[in-house]
This record gives C-alpha cells, sequence and structure tokens, in this order.
C-alpha cells in the first residue's frame, strides 16, 4: 500500500538533477568518484578529460546540488560523493542505459570483472555481491523487514562475530542497515547499507577480495571455500 503522506515523484522537480547527470562531463567524474575513493580536482579532470579549470567549474555544480561533498585536508581538497545514495541512483541509471561496444579484449575483460565482482560505491556488487545476499538470506542470518529493508539476525550476529565484525556497532550505525539494491549487471539485487558495506572492508582486510583496476575487485582462489566455511560456522 502506498503512503499517501510519503514524497511523490511529481512533488519532485527532477529537471534540475537530471540536466546536471545528463552532462558527460559531470557524468564521467560521479562514476569516477562511485568508486568509494575521495579525489582531487586534477584527477578528476583527467577521468573526464577535460582541463582542470572546466573541471573545477562542473564540481561545483555537483557540490551545489548536493551530489557531491568536498573534504579539505590541509591545502588539498577532496571531492566525493555526497553519500551512498548518490551511488545507488548511479546503480539504477545503469540498469536503464545500453551496454558500451566492447573494442578491444582489454574491455571485454574489464566488463566481465566488474560484472564478476565490483564495488557499488564501498559495498560489494556484481554476481559475488548477489551471492552474498542470497546465502546471507538462506543462511537466516538477516531476515526482511519489509519489501526492500532487512534486519541482522540472532544467528547474522554470531556470523559477524565469526568473522570479527561487531554487530552491535554496524547495527546502531546511523545509516540504513541492508537494503535491497538492484544490481545493473545481473539484474538481481545484492545489498547497500552499513551491513554489506562492513563485510566488503573485512573480506578486503582478510584478503579474500582485493582490488583491482577501478571499482574492480578480484576474488581470492580460495574465495568460495572460506564463503563455505564460515557460513558452516554458525552454532559450532
Amino acid at each position: 500500500m502506498i503512503d499517501p503522506d510519503a514524497p511523490r515523484i511529481r512533488d519532485r522537480d527532477l529537471a534540475p538533477v537530471a540536466t546536471l547527470i545528463g552532462d558527460p562531463t559531470r557524468l564521467a567524474m560521479l562514476v569516477a568518484l562511485a568508486e568509494g575513493r575521495a579525489l582531487p580536482a586534477g584527477e578528476l579532470a583527467r577521468y573526464a578529460g577535460v582541463r582542470p579549470a572546466t573541471a573545477t567549474a562542473h564540481l561545483r555544480q555537483l557540490v551545489e546540488a548536493g551530489l557531491v561533498s568536498v573534504r579539505a585536508q590541509g591545502r588539498h581538497r577532496y571531492h566525493e560523493l555526497a553519500g551512498p545514495h548518490v551511488a545507488v541512483l548511479l546503480e539504477a541509471l545503469a540498469q536503464l542505459a545500453p551496454a558500451t561496444s566492447v573494442r578491444s579484449l582489454r574491455s571485454d575483460r574489464a566488463a566481465r570483472g566488474l560484472s564478476e565482482a565490483r564495488t557499488c560505491y564501498d559495498h560489494l556488487a556484481g554476481r559475488r555481491g548477489v551471492e552474498l545476499r542470497d546465502r546471507l538470506l538462506a543462511a537466516e542470518a538477516i531476515a526482511p523487514v519489509d519489501e526492500r529493508d532487512h534486519q541482522l539476525t540472532a544467528s547474522g550476529l554470531e556470523l559477524l562475530a565469526n568473522l570479527r565484525i561487531d554487530g552491535g556497532a554496524v547495527r546502531s550505525s546511523r545509516r540504513v542497515f541492508a537494503r535491497t539494491c538492484v544490481d545493473w549487471t545481473h539484474r538481481r539485487p545484492h545489498l547497500a547499507g552499513a551491513l554489506p558495506a562492513a563485510l566488503t572492508n573485512q573480506l578486503l582486510e582478510l584478503r579474500w577480495l582485493r582490488r583491482g583496476m577501478g571499482r574492480e575487485l578480484r576474488v581470492a582462489a580460495d574465495y568460495d571455500q572460506r564463503l563455505d566455511e564460515w557460513f558452516a560456522s554458525i552454532g559450532r
């Protein structure tokens, strides 16, 4: 049932945001920031293929629109997405966009790598992200709250502890805990939010995953074995 008090699309002026995102230069910068890193204007200019002064002007617009935030560190200024909700927006756009043409073996390998495992802002996406959500549900480590959100169960709390993650701290985060995010490469949901971000960070720390080029994540040779053993640790 639709909440009559909830914001409706027709009550929002979508055109300014759509115009900002529709510009190829600004979109290239947003896609670069979707890797979850904070980048200086000069590096974003190289990503977008524009002059630094042009990049600065575009970044100012993105900051004013609330899509990008700026963090000062000494004399340097770093830009990052204003939050995971912007990454979700980009992921949703990717579901609707046609695939880019593959022009080389290198680009084909890159596309396959992103489809297998990548970051969606700060959480695991691609086939491995979809698989992780499916296994958490099958193990009853998380349970649906509604059509989008999930909560942690007692088994899930134990599972996190077995991976040296403080489940209580993750649950107390002000961020959305575990929300469905449809994966653009597989048209099936992975999880976004505090829980998958904590899991992804720990899998990187444990070297089950490692960072590749851009958003790509590379899976350790024994990743599946480690994942099986982790899920089998419930109740031991």
